[in-house]
């Protein structure tokens, strides 16, 4: 049987393991049965991404495709534009505009929408969005001035998902109404921003929030994230403070918590610390934290520091008593900006039998070392190691301040666990993968090797936002 001769049924089964988008569009080219499956996954996720060649070229000839194509249009579910051109004429802005807002329309299956570029979201993008019917993730730039009326947020109704970048003051007045029309069915609420007062107004009408994100509010306090967790009628599951007020009392808003079973469903939780603030200058702060969470079936803990990287000393009580009391359900340990000892990595690996992810900071010259306590935890998917960068003098530092040494990295990867697939080392990530050798006698064994990572989706490792 040749290869165009394969049955139909297959098809998606192949089509499934093409991840790249230029591979797929190739795939589309072959005939008009791969062209049905490989164009369905090749449109189903659209992203577009600043550091992208030619980015904003790509952005207008997608538009043209989508509004002039209202079959490829169709597929896409996710659209994630994150650049999109300023510097062009009136007239040509008519044009391009137009040509989104048709190429928005057509897509009437979108379920999820990020718009983030300063400066570049419009009233008429707005507003040909709300045709999008089952639009149910909403991500914008609210920097709302000269650029749209934020009015035009309210015409979005029974949203899941939404995130706002630092909204303007026009918007801010606008939320409230926004969260009333969306309150019964929003589940999850990220606000980059530095307002804190609008929390309190806002959390009477988040009774199903399940996920609620704070990123650099330097004004908010415990009293209005205390607000929104106790509206939640089903509690958070999951929480995230980067970046809030020094004034923020962790001491207040653990007892209130633990009181009220505030956190009690709390899976997810990612916390900021600045050494140069009292928050964490004083031991009691890590017996906050475990205090907070001390009712709560954790599974995911994310934390690092907004200053210079703090010592491993600074930390060990806080991983010795976070593996006692939640080792067994831990799936995630993120640490960034952080030092971690290597006696505490042996307490994590050894005491989170169900750890999958480990992100992690230590000296370069110290990695050989993980390959002891990373191969006792037998679920592990993902390592990342970040290495503070030291003043270099010779070639060696270089190579071990800015590189990996394929070496170094396999001597640690080829005692994990089969599982692995990702390994990463300060900028560089791997995917793990396996090639079949043999043997002089004729016996097959398989060898892990590390190879190009290839997904297009950015390593979650690097989607920290780090104040």
């Amino acid at each position: 049987m040749s290869f165009l001769g394969l049955p139909i049924e297959i098809l998606p089964e192949i089509v499934d393991h093409i991840v790249k988008p230029q591979h797929l569009a190739r795939v589309c080219l072959v005939n008009k049965a791969f062209n049905i499956f490989a164009s369905e996954k090749l449109y189903a996720r659209i992203y577009i991404y600043s550091w992208h060649r030619e980015s904003k070229i790509k952005v207008v000839q997608l538009f043209t495709s989508l509004a002039r194509y209202s079959h490829l249009a169709k597929y896409v579910r996710r659209l994630e534009i994150r650049d999109f051109p300023k510097a062009i004429t009136t007239d040509d802005n008519e044009v391009l505009t137009d040509i989104v807002t048709q190429g928005l329309r057509n897509c009437i299956n979108l379920t999820s929408c990020t718009w983030t570029r300063d400066g570049v979201l419009s009233t008429e993008i707005l507003e040909a969005l709300h045709s999008c019917q089952q639009l149910c993730t909403l991500e914008i730039n609210g920097h709302s001035e000269g650029h749209y009326d934020p009015r035009s947020l309210l015409g979005f109704k029974n949203l899941q998902q939404i995130s706002i970048i630092m909204p303007s003051l026009a918007l801010a007045s606008q939320l409230k109404s926004w969260i009333m029309m969306n309150g019964e069915s929003l589940c999850s609420l990220t606000l980059i921003c530095k307002a804190s007062c609008l929390l309190e107004s806002i959390a009477p009408y988040l009774p199903n929030l399940r996920f609620f994100n704070l990123t650099g509010c330097p004004k908010v306090t415990h009293k209005g994230v205390l607000a929104v967790a106790s509206s939640s009628t089903h509690r958070l599951l999951g929480l995230s403070l980067e970046g809030v007020s020094p004034h923020f009392a962790i001491d207040v808003f653990a007892v209130s918590c633990i009181s009220n079973d505030l956190l009690c469903h709390l899976k997810s939780l990612t916390l900021t610390v600045n050494k140069n603030r009292r928050m964490c200058a004083a031991p009691d702060w890590t017996q906050d934290v475990i205090k907070l969470v001390s009712k709560s079936p954790l599974e995911r803990f994310q934390i690092y520091s907004t200053g210079s990287t703090l010592e491993a000393s600074s930390t060990d009580e806080l991983w010795t008593s976070l593996v006692q009391n939640h080792g067994t359900r831990l799936l995630r340990i993120s640490i960034h900006r952080m030092l971690i000892s290597l006696e505490s990595i042996h307490k994590i690996c050894s005491g989170c039998p169900n750890l999958e992810d480990l992100f992690l900071v230590m000296d370069a010259k110290s990695v050989p070392t993980l390959a002891a306590p990373l191969s006792k935890v037998k679920k592990l998917r993902t390592v990342h190691i970040n290495s503070p960068l030291e003043p270099m003098s010779d070639t060696d530092n270089i190579s071990t301040s800015y590189g990996v040494l394929s070496a170094q990295a396999l001597s640690v990867i080829r005692e994990c666990s089969s599982t692995l697939n990702l390994f990463g080392w300060n900028t560089k990530v791997w995917q793990v993968d396996r090639r079949i050798l043999k043997d002089d006698d004729g016996t097959l064994r398989s060898e892990r090797i590390l190879t190009p990572y290839s997904s297009p989706e950015i390593p979650e490792q690097f989607t920290v936002v780090r104040i």
